[in-house]
């Protein structure tokens, strides 16, 4: 349980990539063999797909898997270096809590609802907002980590 918690963007987004994966091959299957096509499979794919890519991303953020540039503070001083680090997690804070207030107007707002299965893009859309929350819970952590790193450290 203790490892669900940890990694349970990875074990959702498996789940909906599993799903994502099935109805495409379920689709061309019956597309080339059976000569017909179910009209839903393509919005619960795409539908799918949109939550493994926001779920993915929140977690490769809490790995710190994303790319960053990093070729200028390297060359820092390591005490210099832990303070940009620390306002670097400052800036990130803010602008992923911005972005999950923005997402979450965007989805309150929205009324749209898809083509065949007549479903609100909400449910889809909701995954922008709580990948946000996620990456702003984990920079607020990382925030913490680097305080502690740059200025409470017996080093400084």
């Amino acid at each position: 349980m203790k490892d669900f918690l940890k990694k349970f963007e990875l074990y959702v987004g498996s789940v909906f990539i599993s799903v994502t994966t099935v109805v495409v091959i379920m689709n061309v299957f019956t597309r080339y063999f059976l000569k017909f096509t179910y009209f839903w499979t393509e919005e619960i794919a795409v539908g799918c797909f949109v939550w493994t890519i926001f779920l993915g991303t929140a977690a490769a953020y809490r790995e710190k898997g994303l790319i960053g540039v990093e070729a200028i503070v390297v060359l820092l001083p390591e005490k210099i270096r832990n303070v940009v680090e620390f306002l670097t997690y400052i800036l990130l804070t803010v602008l992923s809590g911005l972005m999950c207030l923005f997402s979450l107007t965007y989805v309150m707002s929205s009324s749209k609802i898809t083509a065949a299965l007549e479903l609100s893009y909400g449910y889809i859309n909701i995954s922008i907002v709580i990948s946000f929350a996620l990456m702003t819970l984990y920079s607020i952590i990382f925030t913490i980590e680097s305080f502690k790193k740059a200025f409470l450290s017996k080093g400084n």
